[in-house]
């Protein structure tokens, strides 16, 4: 009874309390980075044994979330390779171009011009012209880069590359040209030069990159393409006109490279 007479109130801290563990509830814990799991949660298997057990399939490995890992693997070595690289001049053309044409000892001269500049030379790392333009830069002794793709019919990086790379997917191939070169100069070529070269003006006429010169190497090569863009494709409204500045297009290999190295600070 309390002082008032009433039937005292059992408090809660005296009610009686279930049966409770004195050492644990005896089950393991897994940990699986900040997760923990116990008794039925925990996995029959660890994150090291699916690393490291036998594929049933490998279909994976043909399936786009991979391939998106390979691409910026891709760009990551890319990236990695020429972010140092320095100041530098891309030259596309042919692969066919036999060493006895006069474009071939063109690009040579060229690139060895260039090169003699301090100025890095980047080409597709193959023969015809991108062998010619490497050789230039390797007879001046300065930074010859070959960014080669795989394809069933290449010849591989040619012998006077002295910074190589080869890519599966030739968008990153192209992406590292418009990045790390500071103008490009186009000896004549087929459709892969062509696609170096329109993805270039393309990329300079809808303000992705910087104004960027081009110089177009030969001019009884290119003048038909001329005539025909400055033509037929600008009169059917397909094409604003083609801003002078945009594209040179000459034959004196001096004029080439002083226009490829105007916006280089040397």
């Amino acid at each position: 009874m309390d002082k008032d007479g009433r039937a005292g109130e059992q408090h809660p801290s005296s009610q009686a309390l279930p049966d409770a563990p004195t050492e644990g509830t005896g089950s393991a814990t897994y940990h699986r980075g900040p997760v923990i799991m116990r008794g039925p949660m925990v996995p029959q298997s660890t994150t090291t044994s699916h690393l490291l057990a036998p594929e049933e399939s490998t279909d994976w490995l043909h399936m786009d979330p991979w391939r998106v890992l390979r691409i910026q693997a891709e760009f990551v070595d890319g990236f990695g390779a020429l972010a140092e690289l320095g100041p530098a001049v891309a030259c596309f053309g042919s692969a066919r171009t036999p060493r006895t044409d006069p474009m071939y000892h063109a690009a040579c001269r060229v690139a060895r011009a260039i090169a003699s500049q301090g100025v890095a030379i980047i080409t597709g790392g193959g023969p015809g012209i991108m062998e010619a333009a490497n050789f230039g830069a390797w007879q001046a002794g300065g930074k010859s880069v070959g960014l080669g793709i795989e394809l069933p019919h290449e010849q591989g990086i040619n012998d006077y590359v002295n910074l190589g790379m080869t890519f599966r997917y030739f968008f990153v191939r192209k992406t590292m040209f418009v990045k790390y070169s500071s103008a490009a100069i186009v000896f004549p070529g087929g459709f892969g030069t062509l696609d170096e070269a329109f993805e270039l003006l393309t990329l300079v006429q809808t303000h992705k990159v910087a104004q960027t010169p081009v110089v177009l190497f030969g001019v009884s090569y290119w003048e038909g393409l001329l005539d025909w863009l400055q033509g037929p494709v600008a009169a059917a409204g397909n094409i604003s006109p083609l801003d002078p500045a945009l594209v040179h297009v000459t034959d004196d290999e001096a004029e080439a490279v002083s226009l490829a190295l105007q916006n280089i600070k040397q």
